[in-house]
């Protein structure tokens, strides 16, 4: 039977080196969306990942997927894409929109990972300037966006969607030359995937991770909305 703390009303978590190895990064069961918890969650390397009708799961994997923000891979069928591409590029203009698209259910998938207590729980955080979007639009339509976390000078991915084809690379794209732009080097994109690494994903030991976070959520951000912070970008912008 696997045994993992369960949180109470204290917001503190266990250390993350008491994560399982297996499921890889379980750390601790329970406890709330709070913003004071969410935000105490980033700042220690922890994420929550859930399904509807099981308790809030608490997530600190052995390793750390993440984007150096200056260093990221656009493959050339991509680039010459970009450069014919006449999207728009915005910043916490459609904040909600952009997490609702992300929690539609997936081709082949059942079901979401972004509950409703979770929707509620990120909007509050966008309330707090804590949480934001980046969106590419075509003309009018949402063609794709990111959201997530952001504390200092350190962004965590929650999570992106493509309403049109690759509308979710245009926005991380912007969002990571954004990043670069302010002097931020990483940005937590959680758990590997083989979408990930083609735009130039790493893995991170979480040692590594933590203490990198660390440093960097202590470092001056910017505060509230990124509508008028983010810079002017078009997706030509983004192809190297």
């Amino acid at each position: 039977m696997i045994r993992i703390p369960s949180l109470t009303l204290d917001i503190a978590f266990p250390p993350v080196e008491q994560a399982l190895a297996d499921p890889d990064g379980l750390l601790a069961a329970g406890g709330d969306l709070a913003p004071a918890r969410l935000l105490l969650a980033y700042r220690r390397g922890i994420f929550p990942w859930y399904s509807q009708g099981q308790p809030i799961l608490w997530w600190s994997p052995s390793l750390r997927t993440v984007f150096d923000t200056h260093a990221m891979h656009v493959p050339r069928r991509l680039a010459r894409w970009l450069r014919t591409c006449s999207w728009d590029i915005r910043a916490d203009t459609a904040f909600g929109d952009v997490v609702r698209a992300c929690a539609a259910p997936r081709a082949r998938e059942r079901g979401t990972w972004i509950t409703d207590d979770m929707l509620a729980a990120y909007a509050g955080l966008h309330a707090l300037g804590h949480a934001h979007s980046v969106e590419a639009w075509d003309g009018d339509r949402l063609a794709g966006g990111i959201y997530g976390v952001a504390i200092g000078r350190m962004f965590f991915g929650e999570s992106m969607f493509s309403g049109a084809t690759n509308g979710s690379k245009v926005a991380l794209l912007a969002l990571c030359r954004a990043m670069d732009d302010w002097g931020w080097p990483l940005l937590d994109a959680q758990v590997a995937s083989d979408h990930l690494f083609t735009l130039g994903a790493r893995e991170m030991p979480r040692t590594a991770f933590c203490a990198a976070v660390d440093a960097l959520v202590r470092l001056p951000g910017h505060d509230g909305s990124w509508h008028e912070h983010f810079p002017r970008l078009e997706p030509a912008d983004l192809a190297p």
